[in-house]
């Protein structure tokens, strides 16, 4: 056979498969997409295409041009995130996958927080890991005992995601702490997805574990807080061992990064996006109080995603009643061991949320 063996446990993804359902529908219902509805701001639109037009579109150093590496860095530095070194990468994505390059070996194993983003579990498996899942049910908390529980002489690093990615849960200081603890005392390096940190709804910022702990990779981007998706552009910082590993990976793999994307990036880190993000909050106070009579439901405080148990416990067919109602959720089977919960994105129009709450309280 023609395919390589470290394909045989990686399926197609779930929230693609929805994405492509939904397409060929007319008028469908969307509440399915990950990524924001505003277009990306004006004034970074045209930042870019004015590099664009002075020619920058050749190839840039691999870690990125020094101006957003430095930019990073500062960014970084005003947040109290601990690193010695800063590169740029293909989203973030593209980052965790020169990170498992870099990290794994056949047979570590990695802890990861159950529910969590889809990519975690299918790259440790392209790279010969074994994905640990951390129960955080009901309430999407970390327990210190749980955590303790999961560890073995063979575990490599832990990856947090918050604000996560399917539950919209912000992880406490104090849980943040007990992981950080812990992994100390075991010399475990943490990967910190901080994708999410501009949508937060209830305090002034998150907190994240590059501020509390040194041995940390901390990953950022673009495509959430500023609306790039389409232009693919994050970073990664941490101990400088491992980000030059990851830059001479990125030279065998993506070479280098969107060059006029990376200028426009330099000026989005000074471009204020709160009144893009307040719009976010009352989209999540509308979705969380027209479910919370009917669903069992913790209240979202970050990113654009509620995870609300579905009556029955069984969320493929729940998917399969909303689809029929030309509604279009992801169960949460996509993104966890279990099948009870729906991730619904609350990325989109109050009046494509309130259509989308009428079929959800009518079909539940």
């Amino acid at each position: 056979m023609l395919i390589s063996d470290r394909l045989g446990n990686i399926k197609p993804s779930g929230v693609r498969r929805i994405f492509d359902l939904a397409r060929q529908m007319k008028d469908p219902i969307n509440l399915s997409i990950g990524e924001p509805d505003f277009d990306i701001p004006e004034p970074l639109k045209e930042e870019g295409i004015e590099w664009i037009r002075r020619g920058f579109n050749k190839y840039t150093p691999t870690q990125g041009i020094p101006e957003l590496r430095e930019k990073i860095a500062s960014h970084l530095k005003k947040k109290g995130v601990h690193f010695e070194e800063v590169m740029v990468t293909a989203g973030v994505t593209g980052g965790l996958l020169l990170a498992t390059l870099a990290l794994i070996n056949p047979g570590d194993e990695i802890i990861i927080p159950d529910p969590f983003f889809v990519m975690y579990e299918y790259q440790v498996l392209l790279m010969g890991g074994v994905p640990v899942f951390l129960d955080t049910y009901p309430d999407f908390r970390l327990r210190e005992e749980e955590l303790i529980k999961k560890l073995t002489k063979k575990t490599k690093f832990i990856i947090i995601n918050s604000p996560n990615n399917p539950t919209g849960a912000l992880y406490p200081k104090e849980d943040l702490m007990k992981a950080v603890r812990i992994s100390k005392e075991r010399n475990l390096l943490i990967l910190s997805d901080d994708i999410y940190d501009n949508f937060v709804f209830d305090a002034p910022s998150c907190p994240c574990i590059g501020q509390f702990y040194e041995n940390t990779l901390t990953f950022g981007g673009f495509s959430k807080g500023w609306g790039m998706t389409g232009w693919r552009l994050g970073y990664a910082a941490g101990p400088k061992e491992i980000l030059r590993q990851m830059i001479t990976l990125q030279q065998y793999t993506f070479s280098s990064v969107n060059s006029f994307a990376q200028k426009a990036a330099v000026k989005a880190l000074d471009f204020d996006v709160k009144s893009y993000i307040e719009g976010y909050k009352t989209k999540r106070d509308l979705i969380y109080e027209g479910l919370r009579e009917k669903f069992n439901v913790q209240k979202p405080q970050g990113a654009f995603y509620i995870f609300p148990e579905v009556p029955g416990g069984n969320a493929e067919a729940f998917v399969e009643k909303a689809i029929q109602q030309n509604l279009f959720i992801v169960p949460g089977s996509v993104f966890s061991k279990r099948n009870t919960h729906v991730r619904i994105s609350f990325a989109a129009s109050e009046e494509t949320l309130l259509k989308g709450i009428e079929v959800l309280n009518r079909i539940s």
